[in-house]
């Protein structure tokens, strides 16, 4: 037997390319195309006044931003778990909350991390498919309607890769119930037109909503997510994260994500922007014939009846536009297009205007 017959061996998560080249107009990984806060550039300069702090550890509990979070949210601190953007949050989550033996659940179409999670720490799971529509039936997450008990639920809402946003009724359905399973609302992008599910974690305790700074707070580079419950769940949350690395969040990212929650007016106005633009750009790619589900995130999923997901990647690709495509069954035929500005979007509706001409 052989050192290579005793390794764990998983199929990893593909994350979305990136480029050198900084002439392509990237719109594969729904990162924000503006800057972050203006109050994180005097962060960073605070941070030169500071450098001698980095030779100590960092607060482990990220006091700072887990205060201003609280205060943006307007619940306690004691409700707030942060991490190394959600992904490390959601990693965590597997760890500590499905350990029951029982198979978790989880939709057919959603974030591909999920079931990489499961295979790595051994949790079972049953995927759950959608609507026709592209939507979560509730009904389905129901005790007795699937064909095993679960050991818990995830899914995004709005959904990803769809961008389906589902009513705030159906999510509390599905927690209502299932209440001997912990549900994690996964909101990496719930801040561009959806409604959080965070007013439901004082009715329901085995509610854990999951946000990220890498869309909406434009700091996909700096790596911050959160977590928000009662009291309990994140209890235990801190205790796997301290037994397996208490210091994860690094002195800068404390700083910098704190001056990015104090400053609300700039993250409206962002999210407005973008917003605004996506709704733009449905319309354009619905006079090209293109069909998608109702977005509400910073990205459409959209295909053509006429050409294959792969033809239109690559031939967006031939004219420096990178889109995520996935040549996967049920969704190979789309494409997932990030808003970027409204420059950036001009410009793929121009390139899928000549394509689409030939």
């Amino acid at each position: 037997m052989s050192w290579e017959s005793k390794i764990r061996k998983v199929e990893p998560y593909v994350a979305g390319e990136q480029p050198k080249d900084k002439s392509i107009i990237k719109l594969n990984t729904n990162e924000c195309p503006y800057p972050p806060a203006p109050g994180v550039r005097d962060a960073i300069r605070e941070l030169e006044k500071r450098s001698d702090d980095l030779r100590l550890y960092p607060d482990m509990n990220a006091t700072a931003l887990v205060d201003a979070l609280a205060d943006f949210y307007g619940i306690s601190s004691e409700k707030i778990f942060v991490g190394i953007g959600s992904d490390d949050v959601l990693a965590l989550c597997f760890l500590t909350f499905f350990n029951s033996g029982e198979p978790i659940l989880f939709p057919k179409i959603t974030y591909s991390f999920y079931p990489v999670w499961a295979d790595l720490v051994g949790i079972k799971y049953t995927e759950i498919p959608l609507t026709r529509g592209l939507t979560i039936d509730p009904y389905v997450y129901m005790p007795g309607l699937t064909k095993e008990p679960n050991g818990g639920i995830i899914f995004p809402n709005p959904n990803a890769p769809t961008g389906v946003l589902e009513p705030l009724s159906k999510i509390e359905m599905i927690v209502k119930g299932n209440p001997d399973s912990v549900v994690i609302i996964d909101e990496a992008y719930i801040d561009f037109g959806g409604t959080s599910a965070l007013p439901l974690i004082d009715k329901y305790d085995n509610l854990l909503v999951v946000q990220t700074f890498s869309k909406s707070r434009s700091l996909a580079g700096v790596r911050i997510g959160f977590a928000m419950g009662n009291e309990k769940l994140i209890r235990y949350l801190k205790d796997v994260k301290f037994s397996f690395n208490s210091y994860t969040m690094n002195l800068p990212s404390i700083m910098i994500g704190t001056a990015a929650v104090e400053d609300r007016a700039y993250f409206e106005e962002t999210t407005g922007r973008i917003v605004r633009t996506r709704e733009r750009f449905k319309e354009e790619l619905a006079s090209l014939g293109f069909l998608f589900p109702d977005s509400k995130t910073n990205f459409v999923f959209a295909k053509h009846p006429d050409y294959s997901g792969d033809l239109l990647f690559k031939k967006l690709r031939e004219k420096n536009i990178l889109v995520r495509h996935w040549n996967k069954p049920l969704i190979s035929e789309y494409l997932r297009i990030t808003i970027g500005t409204d420059e950036q979007m001009d410009a793929v509706i121009a390139a899928l205007k000549e394509i689409t001409a030939n």
